[in-house]
Formats: C-alpha cells, sequence, structure tokens
C-alpha cells in the first residue's frame, strides 16, 4: 500500500537508447546501482504555492509557469551521493522535449528551464528537486523522466505528468498583474455578474465561472488540443501557445463554432428547441463539460453574453487574467462609415431595412497581457470578442484589441481595433421617411456606447470603464451623469425649426407595474400651432430590430406661441404583459405639425426589469459541514404563476437542485429552504433561478457567500 501523495514510478525507454543516452552518460565502475522506489509530487504543498488548489481534482498536478514547484525521490537500496550520481529531468510536451540537468545551486533563470536538490535539509535516502520553468513556457499539460545515472548504470523513471499555467504573479511573465485584489478577482475568482438590460435598468445576472468543478480544466485543455492551429501544426502551435496573445486568438475563435470543433453554436432566432435558449445557462460548467463528453460537438445555444462567459472561464483557467465586460448600445457598422442609419415611419414605427444595428448591450471579454508585438504603450487589458460576428484573419474571433488603441484611434494596429472602436463611437442617424422619402433626421452623437461596464472588485457591484475606452466630458462616467441623454432629455429637434420634442421614462421599469413616461413638446416659433402626436411601442430582442408595435395611441394638440406643453402616457402591464421576458421595448412619439406637415421624432428604448429571488443563508459558514439557505419569492403579476426553482453553487452544490413551485396567487409568497455542503473555503456565489411556464421569464436571485476555513 503506497502512502498517500505517493506514486510508484516506471522504469521506461522513450524511442531508442539515445533518449536516455542524452539523460545521461555512461561511466565505468562497479558501484551499486541507485533505484528509484517511489516520487512524491507534493500536491498540497505544490497546489498552495502555485495557488491552484481548486484544481485538486485534477489527475495531474496543476502549477503555474515561472515559479518551482518540488517533488520528492524515495531512493531503495542507497543513499544519493551527490559526488558520483547525477540526475537530469527529461520535460515533454508533444513532440518537443528539454533535458535540465539537476544541479546544487538555487540560482535559477526566469528563461530557461531549471532543476536543483533542495541543498536545505538534504535526506539523502528521500532527496527532494525543485523544478522551475521559465516564466514564457508554453502552456499544455507536460510529460516528465527522471534520468537516473551512477558510475554503474543509467535508467529512466516515468513520473507522470504536470500541467502547466500561465502566471499572474510571475513578474516576468507576460501576464503579471501588480495587485494581489485583481489577480483574486480576474483569475482565481469563480463567480460573477453579467450586465444586460439598458444604461437606466441595469439587469445583474449572476454566472458561475466553473473553473474549479470537476472536468472543466481537462475542458479547457483540450480546447487548445482540438483547435485548427494544432490540428495543422502540432509542433508550432505548442511553440505558440508561450504566448497569451496567440492562446487567446485561439480561445476567442474556438468559443463559437463556426469554422472548427467550438464550443457553442449560436442562436438569434426564436426557435431553440434544438438545445437550450442561451437565457437559461447559468454558468459556464454544463456547457464545458457538455462539449467535452459529446466529443467536441456545439452546444446549443449561446448568445453574446454566454460566449464571454465561458470564454472568461477558459481564460481564467489558464491563468490569464479576465473580465466580462458590456457595452451599451453597441453598434455593428457594417459598411464604416461610422454612422448607425435607423428608420421610422411617419408615426413612429420603427422599422428593420438597415444594414446597421445597435445591440442595446453587447458583450465581450477583456484580459489583461502585455503586447511585445506591439510596444511599450499598448500594454494592459485587451478587448477580445468570441460572439461570431466577423472573420478576422480568416477567423471567427476578434482582438485581442488594446482598449489603450481604441481610445486613442490606432487603427494602425492589430487586432481589430477599428471594429471594436466602431461599436463604441458610432453616432446614431434616426430618420423618419414616408413614402421612400425623408422628410425629417436628427442625429445623436452620445448613444453607441454610452456606458461601458464591467463587475467591481471584490464586490457584487457594477464599475464603470467608459473612460477606459473613450474620452468623455466627466472622468467619472457615473450611470447618473449618462441617465438624462439615455432617457431622451436631450432633445431632438430634426429638421424642425419650429417645434421640438423630448421623451421621458418617469421611472425604471418594474413588471407589474405601468411604464410611465412624459413627452415635453415645446412651440418655439410665435404663432400658434396644431400637432398630431403619435405614439408607438414595439417589443424588441437586444440585438434584433422591432416587431410590430403591440401599444399606439393618437391625439392632438394646440401650442400657443412659445408655449411648452407636457403630455403623460402610461402602458398597463395587461397591455405589456405578453411582450415581457427578455424582450426590451422601443417607445417612440411623433410630433406632426398639422399645418407645415413637418414631423420631430423622440424615442427610447427600455427593458423592464423582472422582480428578483430573495436568497439569505447563515451569517457563518464553514467548509465540510451541512448548511440551510432559503430561496423566497412574492408574485408581483396580476395573475397566478408556476414554473421550475433552480438553485447552484459552485463550491457550495454539487450540480443542481430543483424545485416545482405550484401555482403561486398575484401577491402569494413562496420560500423554499435548501441544504448545502461547501467544499470550497473562499468567496462563492450561491444562485436561483424561477423559470416560470406561464409566462417567457426567468426570475433571479444570488447570495455571496463566505465559507470560512475551520
Amino acid at each position: 500500500m503506497l502512502s498517500e501523495g505517493w506514486a510508484k514510478v516506471y522504469i521506461t525507454v522513450e524511442g531508442d537508447s539515445g533518449d536516455i543516452e542524452r539523460c545521461c552518460e555512461k561511466k565505468d565502475s562497479h558501484m551499486e546501482d541507485l533505484s528509484l522506489q517511489y516520487v512524491n509530487l507534493e500536491e498540497s504543498e505544490n497546489l498552495e504555492r502555485h495557488r491552484t488548489e481548486g484544481f485538486s481534482s485534477s489527475k495531474a498536478l496543476v502549477v503555474r509557469r515561472g515559479a518551482p514547484f518540488r517533488v520528492s525521490l524515495q531512493l531503495e537500496d542507497r543513499t544519493f551521493h551527490p559526488k558520483t550520481d547525477f540526475l537530469r529531468i527529461k520535460v515533454m510536451l508533444g513532440s518537443l522535449y528539454v533535458i535540465i540537468p539537476v544541479t546544487s545551486s538555487k540560482k535559477v533563470s526566469s528563461s530557461s528551464w531549471n532543476a536543483y536538490i533542495d541543498p536545505e535539509g538534504l535526506n539523502l535516502q528521500s532527496p527532494s528537486i525543485f523544478i522551475c520553468s521559465p516564466a514564457s513556457a508554453s502552456v499544455g499539460c507536460y510529460r516528465f523522466q527522471l534520468c537516473v545515472f551512477t558510475q554503474e548504470s543509467q535508467k529512466a523513471y516515468a513520473i507522470g505528468k504536470f500541467i502547466l499555467l500561465c502566471n499572474p504573479w510571475c513578474r516576468e511573465d507576460a501576464v503579471y498583474v501588480p495587485f494581489e485584489d485583481q489577480r483574486e478577482e480576474y483569475v482565481q475568482n469563480d463567480s460573477g455578474l453579467l450586465f444586460m438590460g439598458t444604461p437606466m435598468n441595469l439587469v445583474s445576472r449572476p454566472w458561475s465561472f466553473d473553473q474549479y468543478e470537476p472536468g472543466v480544466l481537462e475542458a479547457c485543455l483540450n480546447l487548445l488540443q482540438v483547435s485548427p492551429w494544432h490540428q495543422k501544426n502540432t509542433r508550432l502551435d505548442y511553440l505558440n501557445r508561450n504566448n497569451p496573445v496567440y492562446i487567446s486568438r485561439v480561445v476567442s475563435a474556438m468559443i463559437n463554432s463556426e469554422d472548427d470543433l467550438g464550443v457553442l453554436k449560436g442562436n438569434w432566432s426564436d426557435d431553440f428547441k434544438q438545445g437550450v435558449h442561451p437565457s437559461m445557462w447559468t454558468g459556464s460548467g454544463d456547457i464545458l463539460k457538455q462539449w467535452a463528453q459529446s466529443g467536441y460537438s456545439p452546444v446549443k445555444y449561446g448568445q453574446c453574453w454566454v460566449f464571454a462567459a465561458v470564454m472568461c472561464t477558459v481564460m481564467r483557467v489558464l491563468g490569464i487574467p479576465c473580465r466580462v465586460v458590456t457595452n451599451f448600445n453597441s453598434a455593428h457598422d457594417t459598411n464604416a462609415n461610422l454612422v448607425i442609419e435607423e428608420y421610422y415611419t411617419e408615426t413612429g414605427q420603427k422599422l428593420n431595412v438597415s444594414k446597421d444595428s445597435i445591440w442595446n448591450f453587447h458583450v465581450w471579454v477583456e484580459c489583461y497581457m502585455t503586447r511585445r508585438d506591439l510596444g511599450p504603450g499598448m500594454d494592459g487589458w485587451q478587448v477580445l470578442d468570441p460572439t461570431p460576428q466577423e472573420r478576422s484573419g480568416g477567423e471567427f474571433c476578434c482582438g485581442p484589441a488594446p482598449v489603450k488603441a481604441i481610445k486613442d484611434r490606432r487603427i494602425d494596429l492589430l487586432y481589430d481595433i477599428p471594429f471594436v472602436y466602431a461599436e463604441v463611437n458610432a453616432d446614431v442617424l434616426s430618420v423618419i421617411v414616408s413614402k421612400g422619402r425623408v422628410i425629417s433626421y436628427s442625429k445623436d452623437t452620445e448613444k453607441v456606447g454610452s456606458l461601458i461596464l464591467t463587475k467591481a472588485i471584490g464586490f457584487p457591484i457594477h464599475q464603470s470603464i467608459t473612460g477606459d475606452y473613450k474620452h468623455i466630458k466627466s472622468p467619472t462616467s457615473s450611470l447618473t451623469s449618462r441617465r438624462s441623454t439615455m432617457s431622451g432629455d436631450s432633445t431632438l429637434t430634426g429638421s424642425s425649426n419650429g417645434v421640438s420634442v423630448s421623451l421621458t421614462l418617469d421611472r425604471a421599469q418594474v413588471a407589474g407595474e405601468p411604464v410611465c413616461f412624459t413627452v415635453k413638446v415645446i412651440n418655439r416659433q410665435n404663432v400658434a400651432k396644431k400637432m398630431k402626436v403619435h405614439f408607438n411601442a414595439q417589443a424588441k430582442e437586444y440585438n434584433h430590430g422591432p416587431s410590430d408595435a403591440f401599444w399606439e395611441t393618437h391625439g392632438v394638440i394646440k401650442l400657443a406661441p412659445m408655449e411648452a406643453k407636457v403630455v403623460h402616457q402610461q402602458i398597463l402591464p395587461a397591455e405589456y404583459a405578453h411582450v415581457l421576458g427578455d424582450n426590451l421595448i422601443n417607445l417612440a412619439v411623433v410630433v406632426e405639425d398639422m399645418d407645415s406637415q413637418e414631423r420631430v421624432l423622440a424615442s427610447e428604448e427600455f427593458n423592464i426589469a423582472s422582480p428578483h429571488l430573495t436568497v439569505q443563508v447563515a451569517d457563518s459558514i464553514v467548509p465540510n459541514k451541512v448548511q440551510t439557505a432559503s430561496v423566497s419569492f412574492t408574485n408581483p403579476f396580476s395573475h397566478p404563476v408556476s414554473g421550475v426553482l433552480t438553485v447552484a453553487g459552485a463550491g457550495l452544490i454539487q450540480g443542481k437542485v430543483n424545485f416545482r413551485v405550484l401555482s403561486l396567487c398575484p401577491g402569494g409568497r413562496m420560500e423554499q429552504h435548501i441544504t448545502f455542503v461547501p467544499s470550497m473555503v473562499g468567496t462563492k456565489m450561491l444562485q436561483a433561478s424561477l423559470s416560470l411556464t406561464n409566462i417567457s421569464s426567468t426570475i433571479r436571485g444570488f447570495k455571496m457567500v463566505s465559507v470560512h476555513g475551520a
């Protein structure tokens, strides 16, 4: 019976005898043989030293490049004689290998592989060897051997495998981050928030990155192995895996399945019968494991936030700091003129005729790395977008584009900077057409890229990074400073010199409450006017044009010379209930001068936020002990609801727990108690979602749980 942590080793010969001869040089002597009995990979110590404790379920030791890890030898027959015995380590990545002499000096180089016998407390029967990779070593799963050479004999022992990741703690690594709180957030944190909705009504969707869940590390490594780059030229791919720029482009392409055996199949239609609706995913683990277990068939289905969240998982697993970013009012400028045209009818219905488009929000990732390929000044956060939109270098990927280059419009640099620049900087031209003729237009230079968010470090709230992408008037870029612009307070006068109109939502909209808004019409001339007023609401998905109007009303107002009038309107819950779910609403007003037929448009797109589940847990949580949580919900709708409650939490609950929620009357309250046994120390996310069966809507909630060591 082997003691815990010790592995039996086997004498092995790789290829021909030349491999061993390269490890050792034969000398003549009649000294007693030196044999290796066991090797201890010192997993507990090495995982802690390399901050990879979460990967303890891996079958291979997981370490980071640029830092030493220790293996202990158990010799049999005799002790190690430093003056006459020699050791070599052979490290192999595919067909690549390096042979490292084991020295007695702790002096190591960050640019080459090193190995030395621990000089402190040297036990000649059980010596320890420290192995250190260069800070620019390739990421992957390595095999390694120990070559033992004495004056009498030479042997090679297969020790096993280790997985080498990037190292944000190592100054010489291209992904080095100097602050511990950032490393904890952007590498080690296994949960986060994805921001959706609109700037004035943010939706914070909980997401479990799941990087420490069993099978996820292996799936991320397999992603590199099945990529076209690896299949085309294995040797070159292994060599290039030392560079986070290369790795990130491979991963960006492999998250979508457009060109390859990628992880996710995108679907922006209304038909999700062949898979899972993108809004139903709550974490990356199920997606990555399903992809790996299916033999690399694409998982159905993903949309931008799913693509980005899964990529964030892969990058954090590989040791590259990563965060999910949301760009509100994200432009897709197909003709690259930095202008997005939007067309409306004379009564305010938005038309689907433009090849350009604006997504209410678009989600991508940023990865932190040195850009040695671009020179100084472009280091730091880089945009990467795995959502398949346009090809880059022949592949459906995007980035890494330095955020600094986007801000300064350095479109001469790699990669895809013009595309991302347009996403955050294009102007919007709103055009009213009648019988094929333009009768009014207005231009908005602030709408696109109006707010760019990521999760704050250490807290479950948003942080604006708008100022990183664009030169803005206020350095704080606070949500409140943008609200007036986004809600339509800025007057869109169009081509009319006589009348201006503005549209303002009275408050952030919540399901079950009326949508209340205010329209202000100002007569800027010294003559009385009679005006037709057309109101129009259309449902839309975040990345599509709207469908037909589900609500409209019309009226007439009279304005005295230089008079301003305020009109209050509301859309009742019963009138919008059938368009709830993940839809948004395009609301428009067109004011028509009945004498001159001049028309002026004001519009706003907004979301109606779903109610929340309330998740509560005890204050003191410790690992490996049964804990209790409760999930409660009060029905705010005017009709009964029912559905399925799902509770999950990486490091807290194994898999998912489902409960059926029977008919809950309007105003009725449900409470469900859950028991769980935390398996990991740290801050974890317990998340719950209630998928309603009679409404196309999912109610969500989460609670951050601090699991303290015993």
